[in-house]
Order: structure tokens, then C-alpha cells, then sequence
């Protein structure tokens, strides 16, 4: 439960201090906001890529995709998000911190995607995950 909200105050804080360095930069307003968001998802991607690594480390290879993102959807949804998915479809800036880790575990799961979220009703939000083929 404290890990909950150490979580919490940390994202919070993280979002606060990319948009308070963006306000000292000059700049059109809908730009700063762009780049707030890409800064976000940037933060959020390494920080999957590591959670990834830790938590497959002593599993064998996944067969494909759907194993992949049963995976995700099971096993990572519920270590990250302290609950399991229900379904993934969807888009908003605030989550860009969140899906920058599902897109960075999959990155090191060697699926490269694209990953929005919406918020459409409090407290729960809406993932969709598009893998791009190669």
C-alpha cells in the first residue's frame, strides 16, 4: 500500500518538474506541451526496458506475439499497475509516463509498437497497444 503512493508523489513530481522546465523555456505553448509529453514517454520507456529485463530474466524465450502480450497483459500489468488488464484499447498526455513503459517493454521483448491512453472514466483508463510489423 505505501509503495502505492511513493509511486503516486514520484509520478506526480516528475510531471510537475518536466512541465515547470518546459514554462522557463521559450516557446509556443502547444509545443512545450508536445515535448513534455515526449520527455514522459522517454522516462517511462527505459524505465520498462528495465522492469522487463528484471522480470524475464529466468523465464524461456516467448513463441510470438500473443505470448508476448499475454505476458504483458498478465504477468508485467500486474507488477507495474498492482492489478490486471482488462483490455487494451485507446489516448492522453498525463498517462505518457505509463505507456512509455509498456512501449518499453515490449521494445525489449523485440516488439516495436505504439502505445496511447485515455482516461474516460476515474480512476481507470484505457491502454491500446499497436505493434508495428516489420
Amino acid at each position: 500500500m505505501a509503495d502505492e503512493v511513493l509511486f503516486e508523489f514520484l509520478h506526480m513530481e516528475m510531471v510537475s518538474h518536466v512541465y515547470k522546465e518546459q514554462q522557463s523555456n521559450k516557446g509556443e505553448m502547444d509545443n512545450k506541451v508536445a515535448i513534455c509529453i515526449s520527455i514522459l514517454e522517454g522516462m517511462g520507456f527505459r524505465v520498462g526496458q528495465g522492469l522487463i529485463e528484471r522480470l524475464t530474466k529466468d523465464s524461456p524465450s516467448f513463441k510470438d506475439e500473443l505470448d508476448i502480450m499475454k505476458f504483458i497483459c498478465k504477468d508485467f500489468w500486474t507488477y507495474v499497475f498492482r492489478r490486471q488488464v482488462d483490455n487494451l484499447r485507446t489516448n492522453h498526455q498525463y498517462l505518457a509516463y505509463s505507456c512509455g513503459v509498456v512501449r518499453g517493454a515490449l521494445s525489449n521483448l523485440g516488439l516495436d509498437s505504439v502505445v496511447t491512453a485515455e482516461v474516460s472514466l476515474m480512476p481507470s483508463c484505457k491502454f491500446q497497444v499497436v505493434i508495428q510489423k516489420l
